[in-house]
């Protein structure tokens, strides 16, 4: 049975969250936070880590800015489900904007997930290994869930030359933001849009 566009959105939709979710839930119950592993050398880690706020580390605005994000991530993914069901029962879009689109939308599901439940249902991960529906309760209240990364790729480490203004001599690493898979989804959907978007949004 051949699957329909939207069909096969969904798939990437699941999938994505699958296995950003396995790998954080693992994350939680088997290593500290600010513990790290070598992948390859000495540019590839699993590192853990934890935000408030928006994708690779990226923080605002207190718990204000924590509730504000949550909402507004919520938001966006109804828009992105509204708008995607637009696209494809007028066929208005070609296969690869949905395909775009649903890799944005998961990677959005999956930091909210953590956002929205994480706080609930995991204790506290400093220094201890979290424990999954503890007794006690988790470390946070509904919607204050912290979001966990892992991946850190410092590729190029060095220093910024003396004559850089406000930087110069100080310590240059390429890539610094430690992410996780929901936040790499979001980001090869969004270029690939942006690379393809005449192409995308136009009829087939």
């Amino acid at each position: 049975m051949k699957l329909t566009i939207g069909q096969k959105a969904a798939l990437i939709v699941v999938a994505i969250l699958i296995v950003d979710q396995l790998i954080k839930v693992w994350i939680k119950t088997h290593m500290m936070l600010g513990e790290s592993y070598t992948i390859f050398g000495d540019w590839a880690y699993i590192h853990f880590t934890e935000n408030y706020g928006m994708a690779f580390g990226l923080e605002f605005w207190g718990k204000v800015g924590k509730i504000i994000l949550s909402l507004f991530r919520i938001a966006a993914v109804v828009a992105i489900g509204f708008y995607m069901r637009h696209l494809i029962r007028g066929n208005k879009a070609s296969n690869g904007s949905i395909i775009g689109l649903a890799l944005i939308m998961a990677g959005a599901l999956g930091n909210i997930l953590d956002s929205a439940f994480y706080g609930l249902i995991f204790s506290d991960s400093w220094g201890q290994v979290a424990q999954l529906f503890p007794d006690g309760g988790g470390y946070a209240s509904f919607l204050h869930g912290k979001v966990v990364d892992m991946f850190y790729f410092p590729l190029i480490e060095g220093h910024f030359p003396s004559w850089v203004p406000a930087w110069g001599g100080q310590e240059f690493i390429f890539f610094r933001p430690v992410f996780n898979f929901a936040d790499a989804s979001i980001s090869i959907g969004v270029v690939y849009i942006l690379l393809f978007q005449r192409k995308l949004f136009t009829q087939d």
